[in-house]
């Protein structure tokens, strides 16, 4: 089925990209929401993914597999920029006059998670990691790449996608202990990262 639809989103087909839409716009959306955390953010991240496959068509090889780990290359991309494009705003937002109120969308947000102690746990540890080191986990661990296939999704080497997975997964078993178990000899480290690989990918 790729192969075929390899060809016709290579030729510009309109229906072909239907049928690209359809079978992976869900996966771009997980993809997008764990690296932003944000549901609105995800949503801009997908649309954009879209618009930006249908300018980059004719680059697509010719000969391949699925097409999810181009997908998934080009959403990482849209995600940096759509930080970018944040870190601007807060700047600009900062500059406003004190008592201007800005509304604040975490709670909110936090407010659609059944655990939200979880959640904040989750979002603190991620926030220790590396740019590129939270993209080649949401690459290999929430998407289900392999190496190779993350490795051409963001243009790098197999092997820095194991040297920087590795130090992801060392930094969460460690920023993902409760407060309480921190300082403690003994207990199970990897359990802490276990709830991060499940859910839809």
């Amino acid at each position: 089925m790729d192969t075929t639809l390899r060809t016709r989103v290579r030729a510009g087909d309109h229906e072909a990209f239907g049928d690209l839409f359809d079978a992976y716009a869900r996966s771009v959306y997980n993809h997008a929401f764990r690296l932003t955390g944000d549901w609105a953010s995800a949503e801009d991240v997908v649309s954009l993914t879209f618009l930006d496959a249908w300018r980059l068509r004719d680059r697509l090889d010719e000969e391949g597999g699925s097409l999810r780990p181009w997908l998934l290359g080009i959403a990482t991309n849209v995600a940096r920029n759509i930080r970018r494009a944040a870190r601007r705003h807060s700047a600009a937002v900062a500059r406003l006059p004190r008592d201007e109120t800005v509304r604040d969308f975490a709670e909110e947000v936090a407010g659609r998670v059944d655990d939200a102690a979880q959640l904040a746990l989750v979002r603190t540890a991620l926030a220790k990691l590396r740019r590129a080191e939270r993209e080649v986990l949401a690459l290999c661990v929430w998407s289900g790449l392999d190496y190779a296939a993350a490795a051409d999704a963001l243009g790098v080497p197999v092997g820095t996608v194991r040297s920087r997975l590795s130090r992801a997964r060392k930094k969460l078993a460690k920023h993902m202990e409760p407060p309480e178990a921190r300082g403690q000899i003994r207990g199970d480290r990897t359990t802490a990262v276990r709830p991060l690989r499940e859910g839809n990918r």
